[in-house]
């Protein structure tokens, strides 16, 4: 768009991803349907949800609501081609930046060995006047540190004891939702696989203020992103290199 400068493209020269998010739907509204191309090319994604996200439904208990977001989670995943899908178990709304944290990520880096890490925001905000929830930023700042945990030896000796090893192989860390992007993907054969993908999440949607429309939602975010990388939708990223 005018006055803001293009988005380069995200590197893909890549067979394995670990994305991380802090709920149950995070990861839906615009990453899944760039993690729905990159499956698609044969690339292994796998998820990890620190928490399941049992806060998120008003006038239903926590008990109730986290086996029900962890299957719509599952099922949300399956559509864009992702197989594996943990849960971490850290307080839904409460979720604490520290060595706990760090190390839980760090482990899942040493056990699945991905080239690319995918996070959410973890900035103060969306960008404009917006605010960013605390469990966002700090799963995110805890992850960004967790890919160089999980390669040095002598933080977190005690996964080793586990039988992890030190991994230093990721890459790249792509943060998606940034109000900071470098890079973009196009997502235009697939944001409609991102959209059934966020319809999964039924007994959250529903919970929602209003008519939610996905689409809605979704298509202006990409058509706009589009228009800064030069095709009809993207997804767009802020990227650091390892």
């Amino acid at each position: 768009m005018e006055g803001q400068p293009r988005l380069e493209a995200l590197p893909e020269d890549w067979n394995k991803a670990l994305a991380v998010a802090a709920h149950p739907d995070d990861l839906e509204y615009g990453t899944a349907s760039a993690i729905a191309r990159w499956t698609s090319q044969g690339k292994e994604v796998v998820y990890l949800l620190v928490t399941r996200g049992e806060a998120g439904i008003d006038g239903m208990t926590p008990e109730e609501v986290g086996p029900l977001r962890e299957e719509e989670e599952r099922r949300s995943a399956s559509v864009v081609g992702v197989k594996t899908v943990e849960f971490l178990d850290h307080r839904d709304g409460t979720v604490e930046y520290g060595p706990p944290l760090r190390r839980d990520i760090a482990r899942a880096i040493r056990k699945h060995r991905p080239e690319v890490l995918i996070i959410l925001n973890h900035h103060l905000s969306w960008g404009g006047l917006s605010f960013n929830f605390a469990d966002h930023r700090w799963v995110g700042l805890a992850a960004l540190d967790a890919a160089q945990d999980a390669g040095n030896r002598w933080i977190f000796p005690e996964l080793q004891a586990e039988g992890l090893e030190p991994w230093k192989g990721v890459k790249m860390v792509c943060v998606s939702a940034s109000p900071y992007p470098t890079h973009a993907v196009d997502v235009t054969a697939w944001l409609q696989k991102g959209i059934e993908s966020l319809l999964e999440h039924k007994a959250y949607i529903e919970n929602l203020s209003g008519d939610f429309d996905a689409d809605g939602f979704l298509r202006p975010l990409a058509e706009e992103t589009g228009k800064r990388f030069g095709t009809e939708l993207a997804v767009s990223f802020q990227v650091f290199m390892l």
